[in-house]
């Protein structure tokens, strides 16, 4: 089990208060994955977690046959 579901308000304030709208971009760019609920976009709080312990910081994504440094 992955834990309680939120709405895109609920993970604003479960982030510190952070606008709904940052919660937009984040899912449009990758950094939080999406759960769809019907037509409703909900986020699990394992991933509200995840994005706490990495630090807000983006996934990194690697190309094949780039290295990071």
């Amino acid at each position: 089990m992955e834990g309680r579901l939120f709405s895109v308000e609920e993970a604003a304030k479960y982030l510190g208060g952070l606008s709904k709208y940052t919660i937009h971009a984040w899912l449009s760019s990758g950094k939080l994955r999406r759960s769809k609920v019907g037509s409703r976009t909900m986020i699990r709080e394992s991933e509200l977690q995840r994005v706490i312990e990495d630090g807000g910081k983006s996934p990194v994504v690697r190309m094949q046959g780039q290295e990071q440094s």
